[in-house]
């Protein structure tokens, strides 16, 4: 089993308020739920209407599988014009530390 995170920290030029940033934010989140399969989150910055912070989750039997999907998300966001990509990064869940 291979679980990995991949978040997304993003600058939000346009929104003047947070119904605004939701507004930018749900087609990305809902689209990559919809599309790819995948587990999502706004985990910071919520209370910001220029910031953002997305994670998205998911759980592949080979980690090349589990790569191609976060692969797709990172497209998938970057393929928004209206959001500006400041960072982003991945975290592996090791299944093999907790096994008896």
């Amino acid at each position: 089993m291979f679980a990995s995170v991949l978040v997304v920290d993003l600058h939000l030029p346009l929104p003047a308020s947070l119904k605004e940033k939701r507004a930018t934010i749900t087609p990305i989140l809902e689209g990559a739920r919809r599309r790819m399969r995948v587990a999502v989150s706004e985990v910071d910055h919520q209370d910001h209407h220029r910031r953002a912070e997305l994670a998205f989750a998911t759980v592949a039997s080979t980690e090349a599988q589990a790569r191609e999907v976060l692969d797709a998300v990172e497209r998938f966001v970057w393929s928004f014009p209206e959001v500006e990509v400041v960072d982003a990064w991945r975290r592996w869940l090791d299944d093999e530390e907790d096994r008896p």
